[in-house]
């Protein structure tokens, strides 16, 4: 029987690392997505955001804090679900890409300069969540069960 592309995206034979690696990947992304969207923990909230992205150049400022706190908030609740794995992971690894170069590139590798070396940690985080998928302990693994049923 052929695999529909919905099962291919959600079947994942990865284990408990899966788990492991993505929940706390899942809350950090959250956190800083509700900074973006919300203003919890400190964060400058949509309009702040949005603000700070303008004064970059990154137009609309508005659309574009909504498009990374988006993908993070949102995409850090898919991964620690474990629900819709694999886009949700190359959604935030792509704004991590784009924080790279907008942001952090001019400033070396440390964090503590400003540098990337933290949104790169994520970065290929996610994007080996997004090879491997959710793994076992995941809801993406519970559809693609029910959906090998139908």
């Amino acid at each position: 029987m052929k695999m529909s592309v919905l099962n291919r995206i959600l079947l994942s034979k990865a284990g408990a690392a899966a788990l492991i690696l993505r929940v706390p990947v899942g809350l950090i992304l959250m956190a800083h997505g509700s900074q973006k969207l919300f203003g919890w923990f400190g964060g400058n909230g949509l309009a702040g955001t949005a603000g700070w992205l303008s004064s970059m150049g990154m137009e609309p400022g508005f659309l574009m804090a909504i498009l990374a706190g988006g993908a993070e908030f949102f995409g850090g609740l898919a991964l620690v679900l474990g629900l819709l794995t694999r886009p949700a992971a190359l959604v935030a690894a792509f704004t991590m890409l784009v924080a790279i170069f907008s942001v952090h590139i001019n400033n070396g590798l440390f964090v503590a300069d400003g540098g990337y070396e933290y949104a790169l940690v994520l970065m290929v985080a996610l994007i080996a969540l997004a090879i491997q998928g959710g793994g076992y302990l995941s809801m993406d693994n519970a559809l693609s069960e029910k959906l090998d049923n139908v």
